[in-house]
C-alpha cells in the first residue's frame, strides 16, 4: 500500500504555488485504518507541516504537529484515528471514502459466489482429486439448497456509502433484491437498492437476508453489531460478508453459527486482530473464506486516491470546502 514513485512525482509536480512537498522515504507500519508505528523521519517532518497525507492520524504524529491544520487519510475507515486528541486539535480531517468501493464490491460478489455456487466444495475436492457431484446437491427436503442461483437471493447491506452502494449495484444488476441499512434513511436509496431503512430496522430485515454484507464504519454503536442474537435471526443457509472492520462481528458467535450449520459461509477480509494469528480457527474452517485485508486492492486505487487528495489540496489552497470531511463526533 506504499505510495508508488510515480504518485510521489505527481504530487510534487502539481503542488500549488508556495507549497513544499516532503516525501517520507522510511517505512511506517500500518494495520487496519491507520499507521501504528511512525518513523523518526515522519516525526521530524510533521513539526513544520500544514497538511499531512498518510494512513490515518496517529496520536504521536498529531502531538508533534503543532502547525498542522489539515490531515488526509489514504484509508476509508478512520476509526483508529478519531481520538480525543484529534477531536480537540481543531485539525480538519478527510478520508478516502469512495476510493476503494469498486474493487471491494468485486471481492464481495466473488466471495458470495464462492459459496452460492459451491466453489468451496470444488476447491476441497480438487486438492484430493475427488470427483463427487453429491457435494453440490442438497441432501434433505427442507431448507435452502447449498448451491443456489444468485438471482433468487435477498441481499442486506449494512452501510450504504461508497462501498455499500457499489455492492448493491452489482447484485441488483444480477437480479438480486438489495436492502440497505443507513444511519439517515431520509437521504433515500442510492442506485441498486430497492429501499433503505434506519439502523433501528436492522433486526426486522435479518430474517429475509440470504446475504448480509457489513460495509459500515466502526463506531461505538456498531461494535459487535453481528452477535449471537442477530445471527440467529438470519435464515438458515445465509452468507455473511465482512469488508468493514473485524470488530463489527463477534468471532465466537459467528464460529458457533457456522459450526451448527446455521450460516452457510462467511467471507471475511477484516479481523479483530490483524495479521490474523496462525492459530485462529478461521484459517482451517471449511465454511470460511479468508482474505488478508486486501479486498480494496486494485491497480487503479492509487489513481483514484491521488485525484481525491489533489482536488482537496486545491480546495484547501483556495479556501473552498473540502470533500470527504470526517464527522469527528459520528466517527466517520
Amino acid at each position: 500500500m506504499r505510495l508508488p514513485p510515480w504518485a510521489a512525482e505527481r504530487l510534487t509536480a502539481v503542488a500549488p504555488d508556495g507549497w513544499e512537498v516532503i516525501h517520507i522515504a522510511s517505512a511506517s507500519e500500518s494495520v487496519g485504518s491507520g499507521t501504528n508505528l511512525v518513523s523518526d523521519e515522519a516525526m521530524a517532518a510533521i513539526r513544520q507541516a500544514e497538511a499531512y497525507f498518510g494512513y490515518g492520524m496517529p496520536v504521536a504524529l498529531l502531538q508533534a504537529a503543532s502547525l498542522l491544520r489539515w490531515g488526509h487519510s489514504a484509508s476509508a475507515g478512520v476509526g483508529a484515528s478519531v481520538t480525543p486528541a484529534l477531536q480537540r486539535s481543531g485539525v480538519m480531517f478527510t478520508n478516502s471514502a469512495g476510493v476503494y468501493g469498486e474493487p471491494i464490491a468485486d471481492t464481495v460478489l466473488a466471495g458470495v459466489l464462492h459459496f452460492v455456487r459451491g466453489l468451496d466444495f470444488a476447491v476441497r475436492q480438487q486438492t484430493v482429486s475427488a470427483w463427487d457431484q453429491r457435494s453440490f446437491i442438497h441432501r434433505t427436503t427442507d431448507g435452502p439448497a447449498d448451491v443456489r442461483e444468485l438471482s433468487e437471493l435477498r441481499v442486506l447491506v449494512v452501510g450504504v456509502g461508497g462501498i455499500g452502494s457499489a455492492v448493491a449495484r452489482r447484485f441488483s444488476a444480477l437480479g438480486c433484491r438489495c436492502v440497505g441499512i443507513r444511519r439517515r434513511p431520509a437521504l433515500g436509496a442510492p442506485d441498486g437498492f430497492s429501499r433503505v431503512v434506519g439502523a433501528d430496522g436492522l433486526d426486522a430485515e435479518l430474517p429475509e437476508a440470504d446475504v448480509m454484507v457489513l460495509a459500515a464504519p466502526l463506531t461505538d454503536g456498531s461494535a459487535s453489531l453481528l452477535d449471537a442474537r442477530r445471527l440467529a435471526l438470519l435464515p438458515a443457509g445465509a452468507i455473511v460478508v465482512n469488508v468493514a472492520r473485524g470488530a463489527l462481528v463477534s468471532d465466537v458467535d459467528l464460529l458457533d453459527s457456522l459450526n451448527r450449520n446455521h450460516v452457510r459461509g462467511a467471507v471475511l477480509d477484516v479481523f479483530n486482530t490483524e495479521p490474523l494469528p496462525a492459530d485462529n480457527p478461521y484459517w482451517p474452517h471449511p465454511k470460511v473464506l479468508v482474505t488478508p485485508h486486501v479486498s480494496g486492492v486494485s491497480p487503479r486505487h492509487w489513481r483514484r486516491g491521488l485525484e481525491l487528495f489533489i482536488d482537496n489540496w486545491r480546495r484547501w489552497h483556495a479556501g473552498t470546502p473540502l470533500r470527504n470531511v470526517v464527522d469527528l463526533d459520528a466517527g466517520y
